[in-house]
């Protein structure tokens, strides 16, 4: 994407990033950085980060031109491809997004909610190493990745290779299954609890021999 820049009367044309994809993990980690000191300081390393402006040339673009700028680079990150992307490549390995959330174990799991609960924005790429594994078997659009065994130091570093577009994707595929999830637990949750209460009911009656209606009575004040 080109910009034209208007400086003493004369227009200079410059090059912006033309999609999000161009944008690494490690270099939206920056981005979100900067989001935490002042508007100024973050509006001026965007734009030097994402665009070939000169440092000079961006503290002395006025503050229309400023905005322009700032609204279309927000505008690629909106306009970015929310399609997961299962298989990824980072210096010729392949990586597979998990083939199976659904048998997703309880040590991924935890450790994904430890990240999330200490700050998404913090460890994406711990997220993203415990999410895309390297593929040891791939068979046209089927392929298996290594199992889990919680290193993901080495990995997580790899990971911030990814585009960030990658990574939103991802993102917003994980939290699409954590919701759903969430949804069976609660039904699963609610069908082990009436299990329990059954039980109880049945082991009293079992036990005591009295009438359906005192057992009720003792169960419920149990």
């Amino acid at each position: 994407m080109k910009v034209k820049v208007k400086k003493e009367g004369k227009v200079k044309e410059f090059k912006l990033i033309s999609s999000w994809e161009d944008v690494t993990l490690e270099n939206w980690l920056k981005l979100i950085e900067y989001q935490e000191g002042s508007k100024t300081k973050e509006a001026e390393e965007t734009i030097a980060m994402l665009s070939n402006i000169p440092k000079k040339l961006i503290k002395e673009l006025d503050l229309k031109n400023v905005a322009l700028i700032m609204s279309k680079l927000a505008e690629l990150q909106h306009k970015q491809n929310s399609s997961l992307k299962r298989i990824i490549e980072i210096e010729g390995i392949e990586y597979g997004f998990h083939p199976d959330l659904d048998s997703i174990t309880l040590g991924e799991y935890a450790d994904i909610e430890t990240f999330i609960k200490n700050g998404v924005e913090k460890h994406l790429p711990e997220l993203m190493a415990i999410l895309y594994r390297p593929i040891k078997e791939k068979k046209n659009d089927l392929y298996i990745i290594d199992a889990y065994d919680g290193n993901i130091r080495l990995r997580a570093e790899e990971m911030k290779k990814m585009s960030a577009e990658q990574v939103q994707s991802a993102l917003v595929f994980f939290y699409i299954f954590v919701t759903e999830l969430s949804k069976t637990l609660q039904s699963c949750l609610t069908e082990v609890l009436m299990e329990i209460k059954t039980q109880k009911l049945l082991k009293a009656l079992r036990r005591s021999g009295r009438g359906l209606v005192s057992c009720i009575v003792c169960v419920t004040l149990r």
